[in-house]
């Protein structure tokens, strides 16, 4: 289970530079209800995942949006991709993000 004070400041901390949670993924259903109550999720979507990770966006200066996915657990770490959300492949584009996420955690926790 995520630290859920952790997780509610790293939130803080990107919306104090201009990044829009968009999403999270959570391992145990529980933790949204928990972190609700740190954070304001707005209309946050809360995702079933095999990671605790949360996306977010923010307004381009121009060109495509990018879009950040940030691990919440004890290792600090996220990539970045520039996406358009009217590709047709964006869910995909999330979803591989995601998993290279994953794997790179799991790199790192086997080290």
């Amino acid at each position: 289970m995520i630290d859920v004070p952790q997780a509610a400041e790293i939130i803080a901390t990107y919306r104090k530079y201009g990044w829009i949670l968009r999403r999270i993924l959570l391992t145990n259903p529980e933790t949204g209800a928990l972190l609700a109550k740190s954070t304001d999720l707005g209309e946050t979507t809360i995702v079933p995942a095999p990671i605790d990770a949360a996306w977010f966006s923010r307004p381009p200066k121009e060109g495509p949006v990018p879009w950040e996915i940030r691990y919440l657990g004890k290792t600090p770490f996220a990539l970045l991709e520039s996406l358009s959300e009217k590709e047709a492949d964006f869910e995909y584009l999330l979803s591989a993000t995601e998993a290279r996420l994953r794997e790179s955690i799991a790199a790192k926790e086997a080290s």
